[in-house]
């Protein structure tokens, strides 16, 4: 093996590697974790060619940057687990904190959300 083959062969061996690193980093890696409450708008599950589960928790009482007002926030997410989608369609309405994981992208057969909902923490019913 020549000098120049073998500098070519180790430059698109590491070129390879950095692809891997990227797409593992933007599409695998777990960027954040945490809980979010609020209330169960809706879960449909949609899509053209990959069927996923996507939904919406309305998150009430958060103050805004006027003072004086209150504003929602909503958090759209995904799910992966057709088992919690199936508890989380049986319950729309209620008051639910759920476990999410945050990643860079999204991937057509995980959700058009990059927070993708992996457990139910707690469901009640909300208060009149």
């Amino acid at each position: 093996m020549t000098k120049g083959k073998r500098i070519g062969t180790i430059a698109a061996v590491i070129a390879i590697l950095l692809l891997i690193g990227l797409a593992y980093y933007n599409y695998f890696f777990v960027f954040g974790e945490g809980v979010k409450a609020g209330e169960l708008n809706y879960i449909v599950k949609k899509g053209y060619i990959f069927k996923t589960n996507e939904g919406k928790l309305i998150q009430s009482g958060v103050r805004s940057r006027q003072t004086g007002t209150l504003q929602n926030n909503e958090f759209e997410f995904s799910v992966s687990d057709e088992n919690i989608a199936a508890k989380l369609m049986g319950n729309s309405g209620k008051f639910y904190e759920l476990h999410y994981r945050e990643y860079k992208s999204s991937l057509p057969w995980r959700g058009f959300s990059k927070y993708v909902v992996d457990s139910i923490y707690a469901a009640r019913e909300i208060p009149d």
